[in-house]
């Protein structure tokens, strides 16, 4: 039997400490935004020999005298490779700058097969509206995951159990966050996407514990007191939580070592960043919410004693 609520000092201070150093990492290494935030243009082009990001960036600059960055991955189905060429900053291209690129691109690699595959523009104040939608998604889930645990574990106090796992997840959805900042991944659609693949994941963990504590409450009754109950079925549900979350990072691995082998950029920034959800779903669920239950509930109990 591990004392969770005995030690929830030290996973405060654990969870504490993580968070204030995405927000330090953040200031220090800054944090990428991808085209369709920060609006911008974006021009893919296959080839059919392999050129380096470096090369590609030189001739394109000299041919529009704009900063860009570029990206490079292979096509397992044709073996082509992909490149794509970003224009950095909230500026779009013209007709006349695309055709310049590609004429410098063709001009540069004659020899490469260079063919444009798409052009995207995408305007800065339409990045922020994606964004903003992308942040009231998040708050909506959150919202409704509240009034789900509210309603279910009513029970146990269901309205501060909600709350103490909307807590945790906020906890996971930095964590998922860190995992850009740190691999320097640029925050796009995929980050959405794993934020609220991990909210629905994480949250599910929590829900079989607040499970196990009503049905230990309704089992033992006032033989437990608050920390005997959370201790016992933390516990008890602690196998099943983690031989859930290690397989499923079992297949994220070899998910990400594939993407990571060929090259797919895509795959790579939502298997890496959930993989860190998942472990910190992990520790939020056995370590934080209950315990973090339990000290409101404590809380709530001084403060009415105090009252009379």
């Amino acid at each position: 039997m591990i004392d969770f609520v005995g030690h929830r000092k030290i996973f405060y201070g654990i969870s504490a400490g993580l968070v204030a150093l995405v927000v330090i990492l953040s200031l220090v290494l800054g944090v990428q935004l991808d085209i369709s935030f920060k609006g911008g243009c974006m021009v893919t082009y296959s080839a059919t020999q392999e050129i380096s990001s470096g090369d590609v960036d030189k001739a394109v600059e000299s041919a529009i005298h704009e900063t860009v960055s570029v990206q490079t991955s292979q096509d397992i189905k044709t073996g082509k490779q992909s490149i794509i060429v970003t224009l950095v900053g909230t500026k779009s291209l013209s007709t006349d700058q695309q055709a310049d690129m590609t004429a410098a691109m063709e001009k540069a690699f004659p020899d490469a097969g260079i063919q444009v595959e798409g052009t995207t523009n995408v305007d800065a104040s339409m990045g922020m509206e994606f964004l903003l939608k992308c942040v009231i998604a998040v708050v909506m889930a959150s919202i409704l995951m509240l009034i789900y645990i509210g309603l279910r574990f009513r029970k146990i106090g269901g309205m501060s159990a909600g709350c103490m796992a909307v807590v945790a997840l906020l906890h996971d959805t930095m964590m998922v966050y860190a995992a850009f900042v740190i691999f320097r991944f640029p925050l796009d659609s995929n980050f959405i996407a794993a934020i609220l693949t991990i909210l629905g994941y994480s949250i599910n963990d929590t829900i079989v514990i607040y499970d196990r504590v009503r049905e230990n409450e309704r089992l033992y009754g006032r033989g437990l007191d608050n920390a005997q109950l959370i201790n016992k079925s933390v516990n008890q549900s602690l196998t099943r939580t983690v031989h859930t979350t290690v397989t499923t990072v079992i297949a994220l691995l070899v998910v990400s070592i594939v993407a990571l082998i060929f090259r797919v950029n895509s795959i790579l920034t939502f298997t890496v960043p959930l993989i860190v959800g998942m472990a910190s779903g992990l520790y939020t669920s056995t370590c934080l919410t209950t315990t973090l239950w339990y000290s409101w509930q404590e809380h709530k109990a001084k403060t009415k004693a105090n009252s009379r």
